[in-house]
């Protein structure tokens, strides 16, 4: 209850700001990827779209809450371990996509607790892969000092910059599990051009990103990382 409590207090406290707005499809499927900074990314998120039919992944120890377990439960959320999914998990995921909806998955895993990108893992990417559905980059700005400015009683100005979508380049063979760290190098290339360059972390030297800045394909520098 307690930790229910501040999260709302957080968000009351913000002031939400989204840009991009109009490169959000006008109907599913699509699959959205997010950097993941804070506990309130998903209530964020979620505010800043249109209402909409979503699934996403969450952790499993929010099912337990007794506020946000429910809450998220009625949102779309497909529980998992921290940092690890399983088949069954991914084919929920394939089968909501399938269905038109929209998918919200942080490609790190895991929580950043510098606010900087981490190296991401390759589900976001094989999702895509499987479904052919457009990815939509969606950069958070500013949760990660949500809570520290709440403890000054300060507000906090939330930045969630939208991006136009993409697919990933087609293959001449069917995509194979050795061509995913590139897929997922194009996708967090794509999410990082969304961010300021303080979030940029892992991603802060790569030429596939140097190239989007420029307005070039990143595609042939994703298979350097």
């Amino acid at each position: 209850m307690k930790v229910a409590m501040t999260i709302c207090r957080l968000i009351l406290m913000a002031r939400i700001e989204v840009h991009g707005r109009e490169h959000i499809p006008p109907s599913g499927p699509y699959i959205v990827v997010l950097n993941h900074t804070s506990a309130v990314d998903t209530p964020v998120l979620l505010l800043a779209f249109p209402l909409q039919k979503w699934r996403f992944f969450a952790v499993e120890k929010w099912r337990r809450h007794p506020i946000f377990g429910p809450l998220m439960g009625w949102l779309g959320a497909i529980y998992i371990a921290r940092d690890e999914v399983d088949r069954h998990q991914m084919r929920q995921a394939l089968d909501a996509i399938t269905q038109g909806v929209a998918f919200g998955v942080a490609p790190e895993g895991t929580r950043s607790k510098t606010g900087q990108m981490n190296t991401a893992k390759d589900g976001a990417a094989y999702l895509a892969a499987r479904t052919g559905a457009p990815i939509l980059p969606v950069g958070l700005e500013n949760t990660d000092v949500l809570f520290a400015n709440f403890k000054r009683l300060k507000g906090t100005a939330v930045r969630v910059h939208i991006g136009p979508p993409f697919h990933l380049p087609p293959l001449e063979h069917r995509v194979r599990s050795q061509d995913l760290p590139a897929y997922t190098h194009y996708i967090m290339a794509h999410l990082a051009a969304q961010l300021p360059e303080r979030y940029h972390g892992a991603y802060a030297n790569s030429p596939a990103l140097v190239a989007l800045q420029r307005c070039e394909d990143p595609w042939p520098y994703c298979h350097q990382a």
